[in-house]
């Protein structure tokens, strides 16, 4: 395990490519195993008859040998989001408003919400009492 060859593919699935590697092995390069970004369609990526160099990453219990393309290529690379990093916001200088500014505005809202819920529930009264 660990170690990169070079193979060539030699079918494609849904699921993944198979390669025959030297020495007449064969193994599966798994989709997710394909790139470092969401793979949809394999064949997007891989076709039969490429030679790729691939890393082993595994061989199961029945000998079968699972490889991986992404982690050949550089860390760099692998490493790399496939969205760009959350950058953190630096507080910036806002006009004058004091507490005593934001306190009066956020009362104006409050107020004008709470009176148009009053109308809509005397509006809402008025039906009933007349049905």
């Amino acid at each position: 395990m660990g170690m990169v060859v070079t193979g060539k593919v030699t079918g494609i699935k849904k699921f993944g490519a198979f390669v025959t590697l030297e020495g007449r092995k064969s193994g599966l390069i798994h989709i997710s195993e394909i790139a470092n970004t969401y793979v949809d369609d394999v064949s997007a990526h891989l076709s039969e008859g490429q030679e790729v160099t691939v890393k082993v990453i595994g061989i199961d219990e029945s000998g079968r040998i699972n490889l991986s393309v992404k982690k050949v290529q550089e860390p760099a690379m692998a490493a790399a989001p496939s969205r760009p990093p959350r950058q953190h916001s630096v507080p910036q200088e806002r006009s004058p408003a004091s507490f005593e500014d934001r306190l009066k505005q956020f009362m104006q809202d409050s107020n004008s919400k709470m009176s148009g819920l009053e109308m809509y529930a005397n509006k809402k009264k008025s039906r009933r009492s007349q049905g």
